[in-house]
């Protein structure tokens, strides 16, 4: 029987459109996974709580009343703490940062809300973003879930991770110079770069990133095999 944190992105929207399950459930799943595996992987650094679970419920509510629902309705998503939500620090994996609350969301935030999706963890990122191997000196090492002695990439290591190990089903992080295609690489999922002239926003902190999606292995429907996130064990649980 497939877990629900083993769904991929559409296939959950899907199930919570037919009433097969409700997003709270979802949550549910996928925070018991973090629970699970985020101990050994360090890949979540922050979970957004309760904003999550009124999402959540709230998304539920509006299947029950028959709404017209977005392609991502009720879909939980991982965010690298450096694109901006609301009332969250974007803290760049920095501690200069920590206490940085960014006042609104970026874009790409505001739109992966209006296709019913919303945000319910944090994800690791080296110093700044500058590096191709995610240790930041706020939130330490982030490892990779297939090897533990293997690096999980950067700078968004910690979404190639979490997908990796089935903490999330759908991720957004951000690339110049490779900082979705090398973790996508270290940890075999799958990533989408857009073009950065179209997607170039600025953040509560002054920089500029490009934000697409980063997803992993057809983690738009179900994926086969995911690792454990124990130790540098190669066992994969099959779906």
């Amino acid at each position: 029987m497939t877990e629900l944190w083993q769904l991929g992105a559409l296939d959950i929207a899907s199930a919570i459109r037919k009433g097969e399950t409700s997003s709270r459930e979802v949550l549910g799943a996928l925070l018991a996974r973090v629970d699970a595996v985020n101990g050994d992987l360090n890949a979540v650094v922050k979970l957004i709580g309760d904003e999550a679970t009124a999402a959540a419920t709230a998304a539920d509510l509006a299947v029950a009343e028959g709404d017209e629902l977005g392609p991502l309705h009720g879909v939980p998503i991982s965010v690298k703490e450096n694109i901006d939500i609301a009332g969250f620090p974007t803290t760049q994996g920095v501690s200069a940062f920590a206490a940085m609350v960014a006042p609104m969301d970026a874009p790409v935030i505001e739109r992966m809300r209006a296709a019913g999706a919303y945000p319910f963890v944090r994800t690791n990122l080296p110093d700044f973003g500058l590096r191709v191997h995610t240790d930041s000196s706020l939130h330490g090492l982030t490892r990779n879930p297939w090897r533990a002695d293997v690096t999980a990439g950067g700078s968004s290591g910690g979404e190639g991770s979490a997908l990796a190990s089935g903490m999330s089903p759908l991720g957004l992080g951000n690339d110049i110079g490779g900082s979705l295609r090398n973790p996508a690489h270290c940890n075999g999922i799958t990533s989408k770069r857009l073009r950065r002239r179209r997607t170039c926003v600025p953040s509560s902190c002054g920089s500029s990133c490009s934000v697409p999606t980063s997803t992993s292995p057809a983690r738009f429907s179900s994926r086969s095999s995911v690792p454990t996130g124990s130790g540098s064990s190669t066992s994969l649980v099959r779906a």
